[in-house]
């Protein structure tokens, strides 16, 4: 669990006045809570202040204050699709947790892309069969990207259909069977997965929409920023997502359940550890009381023995508590998903925010061209 400072703790690492405390708070820098022992006075988290201490101590220069913006640092692109603040995933002012009771894809879509009405993602039907799969996707945003028109001097509704268009070829080739109805009722009939597993996806696929300006999300926007098609945005996102540090940490949980199965939830997380690996599943920067993506699919589906006691497990040696990634597996393996379905979902559930990005980007006008601080010889 996070610590948390007094005011007088929190000025003095900061070195700083009582009127630039509150500025911080109130910019949502620093997290604030009402002291357990006294309601009338406030605690500030320690963790937001010692990232913002080592910001300052590096002092102020361009190429520091670039630096620091890149890893967990400063917000560094205006955006109103989405953030996290106070522990809160924020959906253009609707918070997501709440989002994911009842909204489907299509209409968190309309959310995030300010549509009137939901956008279908529909599937074309084909008779002949195709592969589905991780691959598969790749494949068929590799296709479309090489087809695509560029997205520069396109509306907002083009850029918006060609996305929905290469969102339902994506739902297709991760299995979601052809049809109009909501693409999580496709691809739990595509899985072989009865309505308690629908609703279950339904409910990932909106927590999984968008998070701020995370690193697919970042590579999506640059090739925006180029031009490029709604599907080679897609396809930068999706390759960036397949990285074992994002999306693809699922195969790694898959992995420690199997251990945990195998050889006991103590006897995994010690040989986990022992090989120097950061233990996946647990923890999240962004979230230091706990992930609330994975508390909200977590109360939605059966839990395991394996995973349950993974879980105390992890708890009582990291203090950290499980991350979406430990979600998803949890919903692999209760409704008999493929192997690869955490990754799946991820991509299919972000397309939707990558997307939002996109059209943000493109309407700024703006190129994403940062340089590079040159350390190498010069002859």
């Amino acid at each position: 669990m996070s610590e948390w400072l007094s005011r007088e703790e929190a000025l003095e690492r900061l070195k700083v006045r009582p009127q630039t405390l509150y500025a911080y708070v109130s910019r949502g820098r620093i997290g604030m809570r009402p002291d357990e022992t006294d309601p009338r006075r406030s605690q500030y988290r320690a963790d937001d202040i010692g990232a913002l201490a080592t910001r300052r101590a590096r002092g102020r220069s361009p190429s520091a204050i670039a630096e620091s913006a890149i890893a967990w640092g400063e917000p560094s692109i205006a955006t109103a699709i989405s953030t996290v603040v106070h522990g809160r995933l924020i959906y253009r002012g609707q918070d997501a947790i709440a989002l994911s009771k009842w909204a489907t894809l299509e209409e968190t879509a309309a959310v995030l892309w300010t549509l009137a009405e939901p956008m279908a993602f529909n599937a074309p039907s084909s008779e002949a069969p195709h592969p589905v799969g991780r691959a598969s996707a790749f494949t068929q945003l590799a296709m479309l990207a090489s087809q695509g028109r560029p997205s520069l001097g396109r509306s907002a509704a083009s850029l918006c259909a060609e996305a929905a268009h290469t969102v339902g070829a994506l739902a297709q080739s991760l299995g979601a069977v052809a049809g109009t109805n909501p693409v999580h009722l496709r691809l739990a009939q595509g899985w072989s997965v009865d309505g308690g597993g629908a609703e279950a996806i339904r409910c990932a696929l909106v927590l999984l929409a968008d998070h701020e300006l995370n690193a697919s999300t970042f590579a999506a926007r640059v090739a925006a920023s180029t031009g490029a098609s709604p599907a080679a945005c897609l396809l930068a996102g999706l390759a960036t997502l397949s990285g074992p540090r994002h999306g693809g940490a699922g195969e790694a949980v898959m992995q420690l359940a199997d251990d945990a199965a195998l050889h006991g939830a103590d006897a995994a997380i010690r040989r986990w550890l022992g090989h120097d690996r950061p233990l996946p599943a647990f923890g999240h920067p962004l979230y230091p009381e706990g992930d609330p993506r994975a508390t909200a699919l977590l109360t939605a589906i059966p839990v395991d023995e394996t995973l349950q006691q993974l879980e105390k497990a992890a708890i009582a040696v990291t203090g950290t508590h499980p991350n979406i990634d430990f979600a998803l597996a949890a919903l692999t393996r209760s409704f008999g998903l493929p192997r690869d379905a955490p990754f799946q979902l991820f991509a299919l559930g972000r397309s939707v925010g990558t997307t939002a990005h996109m059209v943000e980007q493109i309407a700024s006008g703006s190129s994403i061209r940062p340089r590079g601080r040159y350390e190498g010889p010069l002859r």
